[in-house]
């Protein structure tokens, strides 16, 4: 018997989750391999990070030693502001 992953339910919309909530990479860039997966952020993972070295994007959170999220409501102040959301 073959269990099929229904992949829409993967990742929750941007909208739809709570302030208090933590986003990972792969739900904020889109991926090149799967367009169909809408993203909040309009550009790629390495532009990402090099925001994030240079001080212009929300710092990530280190939640473990191999997951690294941002708080959502982090996010959605540099997308209202992207200059005031980092204040």
């Amino acid at each position: 018997m073959s269990h099929k992953v229904n992949e829409s339910c993967r990742h929750p919309l941007f909208d739809e989750l709570p302030d208090s909530a933590f986003i990972r990479e792969s739900q904020l860039v889109l991926d090149p391999k799967r367009p169909q997966y809408p993203a909040p952020l309009p550009f790629s993972a390495a532009t990402l990070w090099r925001k994030v070295a240079a001080g212009t994007f929300p710092r990530p959170v280190k939640l473990s030693t191999r997951v690294t999220a941002w708080r959502v409501a982090e996010v959605r102040g540099f997308l209202q502001d992207p200059v005031e959301g980092l204040l």
